[in-house]
């Protein structure tokens, strides 16, 4: 599938513009993270777009992600792929055996947390936000209290290196993303 095919299949699928943005944020993570570990970008891309494509009409534990992941085995849609997607959520039980699934559930929740971060600056734009300003939101119990801190931490293990570094490669990923994500701040003046 390529990066088109899967854009149209999560507009298809998904009428919420903030879940759209989230899951372009997680692209823009996975391919900043695949051309890091010399991986296939398109591929990467793919799965970041599609890993939430079902959540609107099924966010409960029982059906997100298996009706996505039950349609594209449909499509005929790479064994890693799918995989990957059903790994990123913890509660399946799937745990990321490959490099890419690995990625996929270390950017989810810093993903969204990165954006929440934003949406609080006078700015409104991730390009001047800082890996400092990120950490010390989230010592902040009070904000985004949806996201998961310790999944925050985990996914930063999970790739062997550090918080910081994890936190500067996802804001240098959506950087490269920003108007579209709608976090490019007032581009007016």
């Amino acid at each position: 599938m390529t990066r088109d095919e899967a854009y149209s299949l999560m507009c298809e699928w998904t009428e919420s513009e903030n879940l759209r943005k989230h899951m372009l944020a997680v692209e823009a993570a996975m391919r900043f993270y695949a051309e890091k570990f010399g991986e296939d970008a398109e591929k990467w891309a793919v799965v970041g777009l599609l890993h939430d494509m079902d959540y609107e009409k099924h966010p409960t534990p029982e059906e997100h992600p298996y009706v996505a992941v039950e349609y594209l085995k449909k499509q005929g849609v790479s064994a890693e792929i799918i995989h990957a997607i059903l790994a990123h959520a913890e509660y399946t039980g799937v745990e990321p055996e490959t490099l890419m699934a690995k990625t996929l559930r270390a950017v989810d929740e810093l993903c969204g947390f990165i954006t929440a971060c934003v949406y609080v600056r006078p700015s409104r734009s991730v390009l001047d936000l800082s890996v400092k300003s990120v950490k010390k939101k989230m010592k902040s119990a009070g904000f985004a209290r949806a996201v998961k801190r310790e999944d925050i931490t985990a996914g930063a293990e999970l790739l062997g290196i550090s918080l910081e570094e994890h936190i500067g490669n996802v804001i240098e990923g959506m950087r490269g993303s920003a108007q579209q994500l709608g976090l490019a701040g007032d581009q007016s003046g």
